[in-house]
This record gives structure tokens, C-alpha cells and sequence, in this order.
């Protein structure tokens, strides 16, 4: 496979109730948090990442056994080391709520003119769909592919049925899954560099994504998320942080259009996104589980957990209920996502975004439910 070596990175080969999710009080405001894939709860701030680039991440290495049974140890911060060298977090573009970059990032045209230092002449093979190129191809998007390579390893990282190298969900993924290889060990050192090596064939890359990665272990110091379906469902749900709320909007293939009315008076016609029930669904559906549409119809999903059982009942992954009766489940009006730590994730209500939020925002706990 033809590669190029460029200075400092390479893109290698219902009724009111049948919504929800408004709530009697407001929630209150909490700084996202993310864990590490090697113990560690870090911020995106800390991290020096931008929130949406580092949920991409995220949800690139919790999906990542999907595609590679065999692989293991790859974690957000051998993502994120590539990313760092590769476009430096997309720094200098916008990352919309759904992952998408903007203004695209392409690099120098490879005619083998010496440019960028590249020598070798590396014809287009997108007709220059992803490089705006027809004659010869430009390493794309934040961890800089070449089409070509992306086109082997691109995946939906997202759900959204489209498959970008100028999407951070689906680049990760992708990058991720080019890392894993047959099935590496990427929490072996040794195996971990010969994979980056792979990515560009230049020691003193190896080097520096190294030292990008090594910085990002270091941050943190408690128990790693879950692994296996509950990673996924978390991830994807965390990865729509900045999704607008919307009324009725959202379901198991991502963010949509909603209904009218909310109680508020919210047309979710004219926004895009999730409500609470929606972005369950969405998260679930990365696990292959299937959940009926609005939060009370939820609530009877999976082994319900009472109210009476209190928050310390709850695992990560688990659905978090609010209802007006904590025994009543037709009384069930908003939910999320546990998280742990006494945090879940969840889309509040009509003005505000997915979020992290705690879970004492609201009064009303209702319990929760077990579905993996």
C-alpha cells in the first residue's frame, strides 16, 4: 500500500405524554466528564481536546471490537495521539453536533512535486468526492486518510447512514479499526508502536503520537467505563452531546425532526435532534435493542429497578426514570442514561442540548431499568 510521508502527519491508505421529556425543575448545569479507556475520568478541557472531537473518540474506540473481535487495548488516547499530529484536534474548523468538520480538511495535492514533502505521485481514486481533486488524491479529514484507505476502513461511526472522512465519529472509528489490524494488542507497547508505524512509516512520528498518548494515560486515576455493550450504548449516547433538543425528535437512526407541541410550546418540527426518549433509543440500537418510543413505554423494558432501591441500585448503562408516582410507570416523564458516579446523560428539555447532567437534578426518581 502506497503511503506519503508529509511533514508532521500522513492520512494513510403521540399525546403529551407519548413524548417527553420535559421536567418540573431545572436541571442543573454539569461539566461533561469522560473516561479514560485506562482508568481515568478526565475532562475534555483537561485533555486539551475540543468536547465533540474527544466524544468522537470515544465512541471510535468503544465500537471498535465490532469490526475487530481480536483487537484489545485500544482506548480514546491512542485515537486522540493520532488526531493531536494529524490535524491537531481539527483545531481551526467547527464540529457540528452530528461530528461533521467544517471547513473539510485536505492536504497538499500528491503530484510528486515535493510539496508538503511528498515525491511520489498518488493519482485521484474518489473522482474528488472526499478531496475536491480529480487528478490526484489529498489526505483528508482529521486523522488525514487517503480516499482510498478510507474507503477500506470507513465506517457509520454515527448511525447517520453516512460514511465521511470529514465526520469525527465515523474518522475514529476508522482509524481505530486501520490500528487494530488483524487483531493487535495495543495495550502491548511494542505491538502499540508497530501499529502507529503503520499509520506513517516515520519512527519520528511513531515518537511523537507516543508522546501524545502517554500525556492523555496520565490524566486520571479511577475505574475505566464497562466494556462490551454498555461501553456502546454509553458511547453513543455520549457522542450526541451538543444535539439540540427536540420534541418528538430523534430515534434509532440518530437525530430528527420532532412533533408540535411541547408543553412549553416547542415546535419540534423546526428543530433537529433528540428528545429523552429518542436519544435512548438511538444509544440502544447501537447494542442491537430495540425500545418503543416514549419514556413510559420504556420504563417496562429490561428488569425494572424500584425507586424504593435508591440511585445505589443503578450501573452504568442502566435507563434512569422520573415520574410524578415512583410507582406508576404511566406517570414516567423524562429519562436518561446512567453513567455512574451519580451522573447520566440525557436530552433535558426544549432549549438545552444532550448533556451530562446529574442525577438528583430532578425530585421525582422513578427507578430505573436493566437491559443489559
Amino acid at each position: 500500500m502506497k503511503r506519503w510521508k508529509k511533514l508532521g502527519c500522513l492520512g494513510v491508505l403521540l399525546a403529551v405524554a407519548a413524548v417527553c421529556c420535559t421536567g418540573p425543575v431545572l436541571l442543573a448545569a454539569a461539566t461533561a466528564k469522560n473516561r479514560t479507556g485506562r482508568g481515568g475520568t478526565v475532562s475534555a478541557a483537561a485533555a486539551g481536546i475540543p468536547e465533540r472531537m474527544l466524544a468522537g473518540y470515544l465512541t471510535g474506540a468503544a465500537q471498535v471490537t465490532r469490526y475487530v473481535s481480536g483487537c484489545k487495548g485500544m482506548r480514546w488516547q491512542i485515537i486522540a495521539g493520532i488526531a493531536r499530529v494529524e490535524s491537531d484536534h481539527a483545531s481551526g474548523h467547527l464540529v457540528g453536533a452530528g461530528g461533521d468538520i467544517q471547513p473539510v480538511i485536505v492536504g497538499p495535492r500528491l503530484d510528486g512535486s515535493g510539496a508538503g514533502g511528498n515525491t511520489t505521485a498518488i493519482p485521484d481514486t474518489d473522482n474528488g468526492v472526499w478531496d475536491n481533486d480529480t487528478a490526484f488524491e489529498r489526505a483528508v479529514g482529521p486523522f488525514q486518510f487517503l480516499p482510498e484507505t478510507f474507503r477500506a476502513y470507513g465506517k457509520d461511526g454515527n448511525g447517520d447512514g453516512v460514511i465521511s472522512p470529514h465526520n469525527v465519529d465515523d474518522a475514529a472509528l476508522a482509524a481505530a479499526v486501520y490500528l487494530c489490524g488483524n487483531g493487535r494488542d495495543l495495550g502491548n507497547r511494542d505491538q502499540l508502536r508497530a501499529a502507529i508505524h503503520t499509520y506513517n512509516l516515520s519512527w519520528a512520528y511513531v515518537d511523537d503520537v507516543m508522546s501524545g498518548i502517554d500525556r492523555y494515560d496520565a490524566l486520571g486515576s479511577v475505574p475505566a467505563l464497562p466494556s462490551g455493550n454498555v461501553g456502546v450504548v454509553i458511547q453513543a449516547a455520549l457522542a450526541q452531546q451538543g444535539q439540540p433538543y427536540s420534541w418528538g425528535g430523534g430515534g434509532p437512526s440518530g437525530p430528527t425532526t420532532g412533533k408540535c407541541c411541547s408543553p412549553g410550546g416547542q415546535d419540534g418540527t423546526t428543530v433537529s435532534g433528540f428528545d429523552c426518549s429518542g436519544l435512548t433509543q438511538y444509544a440502544y440500537a447501537k447494542a442491537g435493542i430495540n425500545l418503543p418510543r416514549t419514556a413510559a413505554e420504556q420504563a417496562s423494558a429490561g428488569r425494572r429497578i424500584p425507586a424504593s432501591a435508591g440511585f445505589g441500585a443503578l450501573v452504568p448503562g442502566d435507563l434512569i426514570f422520573y415520574g410524578y408516582s415512583p410507582t406508576s410507570d404511566s406517570t414516567i416523564h423524562h429519562h436518561g442514561i446512567y453513567l455512574g458516579d451519580g451522573k447520566m446523560i440525557n436530552a433535558p428539555r426544549p432549549g438545552k442540548q444532550v448533556q451530562i447532567d446529574p442525577v438528583i437534578a430532578m425530585p421525582d426518581y422513578a427507578g430505573g431499568a436493566r437491559l443489559l
